[in-house]
């Protein structure tokens, strides 16, 4: 196993079945289709960029079939992310217990931390790592993020959406959100 430098380090949690339930039930209403998936080389950029630190990236998948997607597991690794594929026991939250626990450790841990999913199930730990001597955000669609976190904004966290911030899709997708005027395009309309 690898070490891992020291110094300053931003932590990227994915919660991959979340963003892509919600991309594929609230954003397109379908099975996205490979063109229409985040770029996650694209969100592991801007993770480096925003803070300037080194990204450690984890990518939590529910392996409790038994199964993993191999061919996109070493996409990921190629693209440098820690797959972190877990089991449990039938009806059993395993990418979100994963993350909390991982959330509550890092708390123990000096860095910054983005988590990439809009699940209400993270608050309390979220909330934990809002200690004024880290940056935290919240990598989502906007539109879909719970409400707690958006008033977690006032304590310092950092709300940042997968397309008009990171531009992580290839391709624009069918949101109805608000815009702010400053960044409408009526050429993406037209």
């Amino acid at each position: 196993m690898s070490q891992i430098p020291e110094g300053p380090r931003t932590y990227l949690l994915v919660d991959g079945e979340n963003i892509d339930a919600t991309l594929g039930m609230s954003v397109l209403g379908r099975r996205p289709a490979s063109e229409e998936r985040p770029r996650w080389d694209r969100i592991t950029e801007h993770a480096r960029a925003r803070w300037g630190n080194p990204v450690t990236a984890l990518f939590f998948l529910n392996a409790t079939s038994g199964q993993m997607p191999m061919s996109f597991v070493q996409a990921l690794l190629a693209m440098g992310y820690h797959p972190i594929p877990l089991s449990g026991e039938p009806g059993e939250k395993v990418v979100d217990i994963g993350i909390q626990r991982t959330l509550a450790e890092l708390r123990t841990r000096p860095g910054d931390v983005l988590l990439a999913s809009h699940d209400g199930d993270f608050l309390p730990q979220v909330e934990d790592l809002l200690d004024g001597e880290r940056r935290v955000g919240l990598i989502a669609f906007r539109e879909f993020v719970n409400l707690q976190f958006a008033e977690l904004a006032d304590r310092g966290l950092e709300v940042v959406d997968l397309e008009d911030d990171i531009h992580a899709f290839t391709v624009p997708l069918p949101r109805v959100r608000i815009i702010p005027l400053a960044s409408f395009d009526p050429a993406r309309y037209l």
